[in-house]
């Protein structure tokens, strides 16, 4: 299983903060439900209320499954069960054990999986669905880097936008971009999926790349929600090798690394996602300085984060 933020300790000390954010986020982008109306920001009052009295409703199973999450293909990302269709799913989903599922692809798989969510769990929470929506999802666009070597944001944000309307008309509401990894080694071999070598053009083109995936209203019918990663440091592998250790100074990740991720919380991002390496050592997935002195604390990052 994947699990969203942190540990549970983390999740029970922050108050439900984490479920919170994906309650909310359920709430705005699921493409079936017909339980919960598709009304206003996660700032509403309204969706505030709603998310209060369903937290009163959650036993402390209930809130754990919400940050399970579970991919429907075995050849992607993510743990699969054997079987889409199989019992084994959906008896997750009734039981409240699953918050969100990779690789569901289709408007008619996507419904399938949202109306056993909503009519047959408990509290009828709708699924996060995501899919990796690089550049393109039917209509296909050059890669992240052919893009940004135009040096115009605009063609990002518009290759965005394109891609999010199909994504959207097919029940997906989240993204597993921009990735946003300034890499410098042609070593690595995902350096496609960015922007190339320079931290300012990066910025600009992660800010239009949110901004196409999400708009100014993320309840709008043709955005999802969309996700930066891989924070932090995850271009800089040692030797150019996926997974490998990073060993960088203060200011280089200050002034070469983070502006992108900066510019992405400035953009509105819904969503991040934790890098694979290690930073100075320490794992960025419970690295303090990374995900609470800087994302949480000096950015103010008030969504969830995937590891």
């Amino acid at each position: 299983m994947t699990y969203i933020d942190f540990t549970l300790s983390k999740f029970f000390s922050l108050k439900n903060k984490v479920v919170i954010a994906i309650v909310v986020l359920a709430i705005l982008s699921a493409s079936c439900q017909p339980k919960v109306e598709r009304t206003g920001s996660s700032d509403d009052p309204l969706n505030e209320k709603r998310v209060d009295e369903l937290l009163s409703k959650m036993t402390i199973d209930e809130k754990i499954g919400q940050l399970n999450q579970y991919s429907a293909r075995w050849e992607m990302t993510g743990p699969a069960p054997e079987n889409m269709d199989s019992m084994f799913i959906y008896n997750l989903i009734k039981e409240g054990q699953l918050g969100s599922m990779l690789n569901v692809s289709g408007a008619k798989a996507t419904r399938k999986v949202q109306q056993w969510a909503v009519d047959s769990s408990r509290l009828g929470i709708p699924l996060i669905l995501g899919y990796d929506v690089i550049h393109g999802y039917k209509t296909m666009f050059p890669i992240p880097l052919a893009e940004a070597a135009s040096w115009d944001p605009e063609v990002a944000k518009l290759s965005s936008q394109v891609a999010v309307a199909e994504a959207a008309a097919s029940g997906l509401n989240w993204t597993f971009a921009p990735m946003v990894d300034i890499a410098r080694d042609a070593r690595w071999g995902r350096i496609m999926e960015g922007s190339g070598e320079d931290p300012y053009l990066g910025a600009k083109i992660a800010y239009a790349r949110v901004k196409g995936f999400q708009g100014d209203d993320l309840s709008a019918e043709n955005t999802i929600a969309a996700c930066t990663k891989h924070f932090a440091a995850y271009g800089f592998a040692e030797a150019g090798r996926d997974y490998n250790t990073v060993e960088m100074g203060e200011q280089t990740l200050q002034n070469i690394v983070l502006p992108p991720f900066k510019a992405t919380v400035d953009a509105g991002v819904a969503t991040f996602m934790n890098a694979f390496n290690t930073l100075n050592g320490i794992p960025a997935t419970s690295n303090v300085h990374l995900q609470r002195d800087i994302l949480k604390g000096l950015w103010g990052f008030d969504g969830f984060v995937l590891r």
